[in-house]
């Protein structure tokens, strides 16, 4: 015989959010993580829920999907959602709800760094004449890309995932492939910068960076490939937090 559901402090009537889907799957991921809800538990009924938080079934229904997508509930057709048996096991992934902040966006250069410096040496040790030209073939791309005027974003993508099939080791491949387009956070943050110079001298210092990091590999210099990483991406972490503050003085002024 099941205990009834306790009261949760998730279900109160939400004000107006930035996302009510979104807001539901906060409070109750927090209810779940805090032992609110605790494994194997039922969540409460869909008519609960729209009732206690004042959204609609459709709002309930994409919130359940997306705690399952997270691993944290299953659902039984017919039965409901209940919390998953370990939670704990449930699949890393990153918000791109969160990666508007510019805090969120440093994390994600500072998790790169823990693993393209790495990642860049050990294709300076292992890269063959193949893995080279790719690239170098990127690297050409992203020059191409600010030919046109444009940000080169994917093509820097590309750049970074070529490095990582350079290692001979898949898991670098398919850890860049996870975070997508949280690579490059020029997706997120654009540059400040509005006049055309101003940009291209910024996306010039970045290829520049890349560059060296090329240079490094190409030479299968690991330890200078590993520092010219590590300077690229500690120089991107700078970067972002230039932006931010820019962003602030022009929130302010205006």
């Amino acid at each position: 015989m099941s205990r009834p559901s306790p009261p949760l402090a998730a279900l109160r009537p939400l004000t107006p959010p930035r996302n009510l889907t979104r807001e539901v799957v906060e409070r109750l991921s927090a209810e779940i993580m805090g032992g609110g809800l605790g494994p194997g538990e039922r969540l409460p009924t869909e008519q609960a829920m729209m009732a206690a938080m004042g959204v609609s079934r459709t709002v309930v229904r994409e919130a359940v999907a997306a705690l399952r997508a997270e691993g944290l509930v299953v659902t039984r057709q017919g039965v409901g959602a209940f919390v998953a048996a370990d939670v704990q096991r449930r699949p890393f992934r990153i918000d791109p709800e969160g990666l508007r902040s510019i805090e969120e966006v440093l994390n994600v250069v500072e998790l790169r760094m823990g693993v393209e410096i790495e990642s860049a040496g050990l294709a300076a040790e292992r890269g063959s004449a193949a893995d080279i030209r790719g690239i170098r073939a990127a690297l050409g791309e992203i020059d191409d890309a600010f030919a046109r005027g444009e940000l080169g974003v994917d093509e820097d993508v590309a750049f970074h995932r070529a490095i990582a099939s350079a290692t001979g080791n898949p898991q670098f491949v398919r850890f860049l492939e996870f975070l997508g387009r949280f690579v490059i956070p020029r997706r997120t943050v654009r540059p400040a910068a509005e006049r055309t110079e101003e940009q291209r001298a910024y996306l010039a210092g970045i290829q520049e960076e890349h560059r060296a990091i090329y240079a490094a590999i190409r030479a299968h210099d690991p330890q200078q490939a590993r520092s010219a990483m590590r300077l690229h991406l500690t120089n991107s972490r700078e970067r972002y937090r230039k932006l931010a503050s820019a962003a602030a003085i022009d929130a302010y002024r205006s």
